[in-house]
């Protein structure tokens, strides 16, 4: 499973309809928040929530908070 991680690139993988799921941190700002779920509604991608950004980035891989991640087909 690869990640896209942060806002704008969650969004755009969103957009071109690369991402298969959206991972949203509960404490992520509220504008943030509306605005991707919005779009992955539309988009029909499911979103999966986490508990907190400090989670999301240990999900991830990585040693700080991320407020969202796309999940990406791997490239072969």
């Amino acid at each position: 499973m690869r990640f896209v991680i942060g806002s704008k690139q969650t969004t755009k993988m969103v957009e071109q309809g690369l991402a298969t799921q959206v991972y949203v941190a509960q404490d992520t700002d509220p504008r943030l928040k509306n605005s991707i779920v919005r779009l992955c509604e539309t988009s029909g991608v499911p979103i999966i929530w986490s508990e907190s950004m400090k989670s999301l980035g240990e999900t991830c891989g990585i040693e700080v908070g991320a407020a969202m991640a796309a999940v990406i087909p791997e490239i072969e």
